[in-house]
């Protein structure tokens, strides 16, 4: 055992964030920790660093040798390169720290061992001096692991890009990853492309370092973790195995709570009836305080907490011709610069098309190309009848020195002010969160303003710029779920690649300054085993029919009630066309092979 948290409470003000929080990390862990945005996540890891304290609770440390990737890269022009990548865990920057604690117990003299002390801090000068060395060639090889010059070591955060700030955050767990018991990585994914993510995870594998890692990135947390420890309410829970494992034993849980909680509600329900009834009619003797007690005496059951979830429904307007957009050798110079050249795009009435690629390969500008914000040239076709709604990652379309309710107003006139709050709340966007700029909001709040936003125009053409960045899990389910049921065509830009399986029916990669379109799911293009099997949103069907459906080789009695995924759906359509299925409006998520 190197770390343990028992029973760990932590409040801020009138705030309960943690109640009865437990964790017992082991040697070769390798733990995904999970929950809703405000759950208490990167609180309880701040309290295992040491960065804060439990109210409540016993914490036991047996190492110190502890790593952590914070989720927002440094930007302070306090440190350099060199600085952030031994701080404040790194080798040496320990190696310094215990030398200035016995320096300090030698300078102020005292009952201390003597010998013992002078050993150690010659020990660690040697060290220190060996270690330099060391260190150094370890520093430069990370840094050209993930593609940073040698010469950006001496330079300030503040002068560095967003992008290479992420590379030195992503270097800095790279050499903790070797010197490290433990690394805890808090949204370690944030703001990496899919190729350099996968990269992150094959390198986490190949490490023996255990992990403790904060992500939203459900594939990320199927490939690297072991353990799923999920914070709700205030608690922890543990499932063994990745997150599909975690999703589908989640539900097994509480569909045996709720039964269970049913079967004692019930019971006691009906016990108390009975006394009632004893009471009113042989009020005269004292038989029904026998039944009291026996009530009292049943084992009570935990009623399941239930989380309020984001609704996202997204209005189509009527549909256009069968060609939405058609590109040919397109070309886009920015700067006389060319980002894109020879793009050829057909994109089809109903696409829903998921555009990848790695940072700086031209994605945002195809989409700004597209939407003729920007000048291209080649040939551009846009069907007249496209009604557009476009999501930027940068929610330029908000005002942030507005309030949400106000923002909305704008839109929609003074006069459907409860309209406003309503589709807010469905965002889960109630009291202060609405009344305050937008400008103080997390980007997540701001992200759900924006998607609101989107719930108010009629589209048949959605272009969405990384739209489940900063969401939490739940919150990705239901734009994903908005995406499926959505009956327009859709071009989103994402690195989210369990959007990419769930939501989209063909890929393009940008690369090289061009695209590729793949009909398939991204699994599929990429053809990698370890992702064939995703979990997905089902929708409930009962049969109203019998049925053979030859594609599975498997009858359906009327009566039976099958979950269907968008992966699936294929294998179901003459089914449905004969009337065979009717959607019950049920929906679970289901664990489906994604055939490569």
């Amino acid at each position: 055992m190197l770390l343990k948290a028992e029973s760990v409470s932590k409040s801020f003000g009138p705030i309960k964030v943690l109640t009865k929080a437990d964790l017992q990390i082991n040697k070769g862990d390798s733990i995904g920790l999970i929950g809703v945005n405000g759950a208490g996540k990167s609180t309880f890891m701040k309290i295992f660093l040491g960065e804060v304290r439990c109210d409540t609770g016993e914490l036991t440390k047996n190492t110190q040798k502890i790593g952590y990737l914070p989720q927002f890269a440094e930007t302070s022009s306090e440190f350099t390169v060199r600085n952030v990548l031994g701080r404040p865990y790194g080798h040496v920057e320990n190696i310094r720290k215990r030398m200035y604690e016995l320096d300090s117990m030698m300078s102020s003299g005292g009952d201390i061992d003597w010998n013992s002390v002078t050993s150690e801090y010659a020990s660690l000068g040697s060290e220190l001096s060996r270690s330099g060395t060391e260190d150094e060639g370890l520093l430069l090889s990370s840094l050209k692991k993930v593609g940073l010059p040698e010469g950006i070591m001496e330079r300030t955060m503040d002068t560095l890009s967003g992008g290479e700030r992420t590379k030195v955050m992503l270097a800095r767990a790279l050499i903790q990853a070797e010197g490290c018991d433990i690394l805890f990585l808090d949204e370690p994914t944030s703001h990496l492309d899919i190729s350099t993510v996968e990269w992150l995870e094959d390198h986490l594998l190949d490490s023996k370092c255990t992990l403790v890692v904060i992500s939203h990135d459900r594939y990320f947390l199927d490939k690297v973790a072991t353990r799923m420890t999920e914070i709700s309410f205030g608690r922890t829970r543990e499932y063994k195995g990745n997150y599909s494992a975690f999703v589908m034993k989640k539900m097994m849980e509480l569909e045996r709570m709720e039964a269970e909680y049913k079967k004692y509600a019930s019971n006691k329900r009906k016990q108390e009836e009975i006394a009632e009834t004893m009471h009113r009619d042989q009020w005269f003797f004292t038989t029904h305080k026998t039944r009291q007690k026996m009530i009292g005496r049943i084992e009570e059951k935990e009623k399941p907490e239930t989380s309020k979830e984001i609704t996202v429904k997204i209005q189509a307007a009527q549909k256009s011709g069968k060609n939405f957009i058609i590109a040919k050798d397109l070309c886009v110079k920015l700067n006389e610069k060319v980002i894109l050249d020879h793009v050829d795009l057909e994109i089809m009435k109903n696409d829903k098309v998921g555009v990848f690629g790695a940072n700086g390969t031209g994605k945002s500008t195809l989409i700004k190309a597209l939407l003729e914000r920007i000048p291209s040239t080649g040939e551009l076709w846009v069907a007249p009848g496209a009604k557009i709604g476009y999501f930027s990652q940068d929610h330029d379309i908000l005002d942030l020195n507005l309030t949400a309710e106000e923002q909305l107003i704008k839109k929609i006139g003074k006069e459907r002010r409860s309209e406003a709050r309503n589709l807010l709340a469905r965002m889960l966007l109630i009291g202060e969160q609405v009344e305050r700029p937008m400008s103080t909001l997390s980007g997540g709040e701001r992200a759900r303003v924006a998607l609101t936003l989107l719930l108010l125009d009629e589209t048949n053409l959605l272009i969405l710029d990384e739209p489940t960045n900063y969401l939490d899990i739940p919150s990705r389910h239901a734009v994903e779920e908005a995406l499926n049921d959505y009956k327009g065509t859709i071009i989103v830009i994402t690195h989210d690649r369990y959007l990419l399986d769930s939501v989209c029916t063909k890929v393009c990669e940008v690369k090289d300054k061009t695209t590729e379109m793949f009909n398939g799911t991204y699994s599929q293009m990429r053809g990698r085993p370890n992702t064939t099997e995703i979990v997905m949103d089902a929708d409930e069907y009962r049969v109203l029919s019998p049925f053979t459906n030859w594609a599975l080789n498997r009858k359906f009695a009327k009566g039976d009630r099958v979950l269907i995924t968008p992966a699936e759906m294929k294998n179901y359509e003459w089914a449905l066309e004969q009337g065979k299925l009717k959607r019950t409006g049920g929906r679970q998520r289901k664990k489906v092979n994604v055939d490569e």
